[in-house]
């Protein structure tokens, strides 16, 4: 199976190999979308941008696993962007691709480990089923006719189940980064995961004793990279440059 990716170099006036952010986008999503290039051009004012397409995505092989085995996914991603030379490798993912860069975080080791991690929207356990939407997409990966209708949208989702126990959740994957700059950004009218999986989130790091993490609640903010504004993708943006300082200034026009 192979992952596939495209650069987005830094702005011309920003220090090139400074930072380099890898993005996973969520569940039915791709690279090629318009809501994921939205992130990525505002991502380069601040660095190298790689987006992936995360396994049964886009022009990605394989089958998605919801988020168990995409960690891989970004394991090669964030060795990719360290050959290319980046100094400090970042991850971010919205939704599921949240939950994924969390737990690869946790997990991930030498090379792999990214040095900033900031995840958007991502549910905090696994099988959350409280909102409308939620149960939807639980009937369409669980069935056989979901998983047809999904690959009709060019969405291959595996059939075999979790194993039991499942592996590490988003919320337990917090836990175990006491030291890794983290922020959570999370919508107060998020209609997937409501703003509890944040406050969820929160008290993990609290758990963990993470000095270097920080939860932000948008007001007004709905879903993921569809719903995103300008104004947060900028907000994100001056927290990665804050951590990089003094590598990193910011484009200027």
């Amino acid at each position: 199976m192979g992952t596939h990716s495209t650069f987005a170099h830094a702005k011309e006036d920003l220090d090139p190999l400074a930072l380099g952010i890898v993005v996973a986008h969520g569940f039915t999503g791709n690279r090629e979308q318009d809501h994921v290039k939205k992130v990525v051009i505002a991502l380069r004012e601040y660095g190298g941008v790689l987006a992936l397409d995360l396994r049964g995505h886009g022009e990605s092989g394989g089958e998605s696993t919801m988020g168990m085995d995409e960690v891989l996914d970004v394991d090669a991603a964030v060795a990719h962007a360290r050959d290319f030379g980046y100094r400090k490798v970042a991850t971010i993912g919205f939704s599921m691709g949240g939950s994924v860069i969390l737990r690869q975080a946790a997990l991930a080791q030498g090379a792999h480990a990214p040095d900033l991690v900031v995840s958007v929207s991502a549910p905090a356990f696994w099988f959350y089923r409280g909102t409308r939407i939620m149960r939807v997409v639980h009937r369409l990966i669980e069935t056989q006719s979901g998983r047809l209708a999904l690959r009709g949208k060019g969405v291959r989702v595996r059939s075999a189940p979790w194993p039991d126990p499942p592996p590490i959740s988003p919320e337990v994957a917090v836990e175990r980064l006491a030291d890794t700059p983290l922020l959570i950004v999370h919508g107060d009218v998020d209609h997937y995961f409501p703003v509890e999986h944040a406050y969820a989130l929160e008290n993990a790091i609290e758990r963990a004793g993470n000095p270097n993490a920080q939860v932000i609640v948008v007001e007004g903010f709905g879903h993921a990279e569809t719903a995103i504004s300008e104004g947060t993708l900028a907000q994100i943006g001056q927290w990665l440059r804050d951590q990089v300082q003094p590598d990193l200034p910011v484009a200027k026009g």
